[in-house]
């Protein structure tokens, strides 16, 4: 299946994503945007380690990485290299940089001085693919969803901090995800629970939440709102915070102790917020991508020819 078959199959949502994207305003006290200095950036996702902001295009795989507290973010990783033509999720574990290559089935490791250590590829199944979002466990194995595919995949610690010699593997599902709705986004952001023990899985098309017990495979789905459009998740402590990109908005959850339920503390949006679909901690600060993904699945005129990521007071 071609990458622009696989895009048509969202279209369920083009005409909400299109009404909900807002022209750019002035901001709230304390906001700001990061502009990013790429002309096909469209921002999928976050992250951000004690030096650096990292960002991720969808439009084209470049990685754009800016030091922390920067009004701009540069090209870091440029696109197309070592076969990295899209991007989606990336986290930041060490001195490894995570990259998830979405529709194009790719999954990438590097230092964080930019060297590859492992390009992955799903297993051949004859399926579409969407990979879009890891996670980090306390023992450095990485966890990976793909919204096409009702499973998890797995990188073990050592692979993920393996020398750099740009090995080229094939990714193993480590575990198989419930309720999947054939031609739909599904699971998609992913952190691991406070105790480090299970996984915390949204899904984008029902907005459920589920917990996936590391040591059973056992799921369950988490007490909780239906939080549709459900994408990126960040966690700090037992308080989720849940971008949600058809609805241009943030949402602060807590967990119960054993991350059997949750609650929706409060929904947060911003002047000019443009379909978020990521989210990242930074310090005191909320970073949120603008990632017009509107234009990019459906062709729709850009928002802005500038595009952004938003960094809010935590607060």
């Amino acid at each position: 299946m071609s990458t622009r078959t696989a895009l048509l199959t969202l279209t369920t949502t083009a005409a909400a994503l299109v009404a909900l994207a807002a022209p750019a305003t002035a901001h709230e006290s304390g906001a700001h945007p990061i502009t990013i200095n790429g002309t096909d950036a469209f921002p999928e996702s976050v992250a951000a380690d004690r030096r650096y902001v990292y960002t991720t295009s969808i439009g084209d795989g470049t990685v754009y990485r800016g030091r922390t507290g920067a009004k701009t973010l540069d090209p870091f990783l440029p696109a197309g290299q070592d076969g990295r033509t899209q991007a989606t999720g990336i986290k930041v574990a060490g001195d490894r940089l995570l990259v998830a290559g979405a529709f194009t089935g790719r999954f990438f490791t590097y230092t964080t001085a930019g060297n590859l250590v492992s390009a992955y590829t799903v297993p051949e199944t004859g399926e579409p693919t969407l990979v879009n979002d890891a996670a980090v466990t306390p023992d450095g194995d990485v966890y990976i969803t793909d919204s096409f595919r009702a499973v998890v995949y797995r990188i073990p610690a050592t692979e993920v901090h393996a020398p750099a010699t740009g090995t080229h593997r094939t990714l193993e599902v480590a575990y198989h995800l419930p309720d999947y709705v054939a031609g739909q986004s599904n699971g998609n952001g992913i952190v691991a629970t406070p105790d480090g023990t299970s996984l915390i899985i949204g899904y984008w098309y029902s907005g459920a939440l589920y917990r996936l017990t590391l040591a059973t495979g056992e799921v369950r789905k988490i007490d909780a709102p239906a939080l549709p459009s459900a994408d990126g998740i960040a966690r700090r402590g037992n308080t989720l915070y849940i971008a949600r990109s058809v609805d241009n908005k943030v949402d602060t959850v807590r967990l119960s102790g054993d991350s059997s339920r949750a609650t929706v503390v409060s929904e947060r949006t911003y002047p000019g917020a443009d379909t978020t679909t990521g989210v990242a901690l930074s310090g005191d600060r909320l970073l949120v991508t603008n990632s017009q993904m509107d234009t990019y699945l459906y062709g729709t005129p850009l928002t802005s020819p500038v595009f952004t990521l938003e960094s809010l007071p935590l607060g």
